[in-house]
């Protein structure tokens, strides 16, 4: 059977507001998280992700407050990130009403987080997001932390092949190069974790066309995350979706869509 491709909006959130700029700079404020994930439930997304891209960063803790009152609206699964560095923020933000989490900054400063994490909760709650841009490593990609901040000297590759012997469940690769320049999503980098993931993967970063989401798709990407072209009116989910079941790919079609 084929699975569904999976279109998934990022709620990017700042001091409890969604912003959104260009290679996670010169940020703007994009709407109220709550309010936005009504509309995303409605409009047919398939999942929602919560980043708090100031937790890691400035050493805050993911708003659960936010996180709650965003589950309640919301009846699709839930994936939240952010300053996650330990099993118990992890529960607390499973009974705040997150489906999933997602780590990146806290994983690769202590990798045996990872493991911790599947081992008490299962790889299916664990998402590692791997934020990756262009340099000078084996492969060609490196991870950035702290919100893209800051580089690692990590080969993205290598890391991404550990964090599967540890037992991370899926991959949200997000290309800092691509991210909001709606130029499209980053082929390069999609192909090559693909040749390596043993999980599904969600492509982050860049997407601009309609056409855009289907080359994704066809570098190897099992879900598509946007941001900014869902948050600014430049597509709505269902004009994604249309365009990708007319192109004959397999994708959820509300009744109503």
């Amino acid at each position: 059977m084929t699975l569904s491709i999976r279109i998934i909006p990022c709620l990017d959130v700042t001091d409890g507001r969604v912003v959104k700029g260009v290679n996670f700079t010169n940020l703007v404020d994009a709407g109220d998280p709550v309010e936005m994930a009504a509309l995303y439930g409605l409009e047919g997304a398939d999942e929602l992700t919560f980043l708090d891209i100031s937790a890691s960063s400035s050493n805050q803790e993911t708003t659960l407050d936010v996180v709650r009152r965003t589950a309640e609206q919301v009846f699709i699964p839930l994936t939240v990130g952010g300053g996650i560095r330990s099993v118990d923020d992890v529960d607390r933000l499973l009974r705040a009403g997150a489906d999933k989490v997602s780590i990146n900054t806290a994983a690769i400063a202590r990798p045996e987080l990872i493991a911790d994490i599947a081992d008490r909760f299962g790889s299916q709650v664990l998402v590692l997001s791997v934020d990756a841009r262009r340099a000078n490593t084996e492969s060609g990609f490196e991870v950035t932390t702290h919100g893209g901040r800051q580089g690692s000297d990590i080969d993205a590759l290598a890391w991404i092949e550990k964090a599967f012997a540890l037992g991370v469940g899926e991959i949200l690769l997000n290309s800092m190069d691509a991210d909001g320049t709606r130029a499209g999503y980053d082929i390069g980098m999609i192909t090559a974790v693909r040749a390596i993931s043993k999980v599904p993967l969600i492509a982050s970063g860049g997407a601009g066309t309609l056409e855009d989401f289907a080359l994704a798709l066809d570098a190897g990407a099992d879900a598509l995350l946007a941001a900014s072209v869902f948050h600014f009116g430049v597509h709505r989910i269902g004009d994604v979706k249309r365009y990708l079941d007319a192109q004959g790919y397999s994708v959820r079609m509300s009744a109503d869509k």
